[in-house]
């Protein structure tokens, strides 16, 4: 079963309350940090290519593994040949390390592995960002642009643009750490660049549209494709008024649940934490039912015989603008230098 968030997140309770002073101290130590940076009193790495920083404020799934797909495709689409930076959280790798579309899950993580794979793009990973990107620019010496994902709290990476994808559901009681969900104030994201907004409807604070442009974005995915064989595909839809065992180690499996039933299948769920480690007995439901998962879980899943499994890939759609804001700051930046 997923790990459960903190309830005293989702509102003001008394716990949450009785632990506000100690996300006054997270917040205090958070702020000199970020302040030490900018005066240069603790060092951060300025790279010789621009950087694109994708991340959040709170802890929890809001969709930035797709930005960053969809960042990256963009980016070449206009010329230019991205590269992307990951911690590889899950993994066992301590250093750095590229990644390739075969790499192990296992060891680089999930989501760099799934980055290589639909991207197509250099990635590379590791805690200590600034080597492991130089590490890729070193192997890559054509990439001109790299984009630091799930980067917005590690300020020793220095940023040219910061885009922030805010899911209003994550953001709970509006409390930071331990009281609530937040790595930081709802007041950062005033600093950023662009802010995304997963959901038709999310728009995040009343005042943030006047401090910085907000493009809204919604995941779609109306194909699935054989786990292990991506070349046999079908509409979801063929699916539609079966029985099928929803797999899902995301930040918000409910969102994975709630799109198949919106294409009238018949979920059942099967949420586990995020970055859960699979074992094939994971995966035995004890019935003939098919298996639809994430592409995320997917990675982790294909050296399990599973009969009659399949992976359902998400792309990001956002509202237009946002691209063109990301393209106008490189190109400025461009030209500063």
């Amino acid at each position: 079963m997923p790990a459960r968030k903190p309830e005293h997140w989702s509102h003001r309770s008394p716990t949450a309350v009785a632990l506000l002073p100690v996300a006054a101290l997270f917040w205090l130590l958070a702020s000199i940090r970020r302040g030490l940076y900018r005066l240069g009193w603790i060092r951060s790495v300025r790279l010789p290519v621009p950087v694109v920083v994708v991340g959040n404020i709170a802890v929890g799934g809001s969709g930035k593994t797709p930005v960053v797909q969809w960042l990256v495709e963009s980016l070449r689409a206009a010329g230019y040949r991205p590269g992307v930076v990951s911690r590889g959280y899950g993994g066992s790798i301590s250093g750095v390390a590229l990644v390739g579309p075969d790499a192990d899950p296992v060891s680089h993580g999930d989501e760099p592995v799934l980055l290589a794979r639909a991207c197509a793009c250099p990635v590379a990973i590791g805690i200590d960002r600034p080597a492991a990107a130089h590490l890729l620019l070193h192997a890559n010496p054509e990439c001109d642009v790299l984009i630091s994902d799930d980067g917005l709290q590690h300020y020793r990476l220095q940023r040219d643009i910061e885009l922030i994808v805010l899911d209003p559901a994550t953001l709970g009681n509006g409390w930071l750490l331990p009281a609530g969900p937040l790595r930081e104030g709802l007041s950062r994201l005033a600093g950023c660049d662009l802010v995304i907004s997963h959901g038709e409807d999310a728009t995040g604070p009343a005042w943030l549209a006047a401090a910085v442009p907000i493009r809204k974005m919604r995941l779609v995915g109306n194909e699935i494709h054989r786990l292990g064989d991506p070349a046999v595909r079908r509409p979801l839809s063929d699916l539609s008024g079966q029985r099928v065992h929803a797999i899902a180690g995301i930040g918000r499996p409910e969102r994975f649940f709630a799109q198949l039933a919106a294409s009238a299948v018949e979920v059942v769920p099967h949420p586990f934490p995020d970055h859960h480690h699979f074992t094939r007995a994971d995966l035995d439901f004890g019935d003939d039912a098919p298996s639809i998962m994430t592409a995320k879980d997917a990675v982790k899943c294909e050296a399990f015989a599973l009969a009659d499994a399949w992976v359902l890939p998400v792309r990001a759609v956002i509202e237009p603008g946002a691209i063109e804001r990301i393209l106008e700051k490189l190109k400025h930046g461009r030209e500063a230098a």
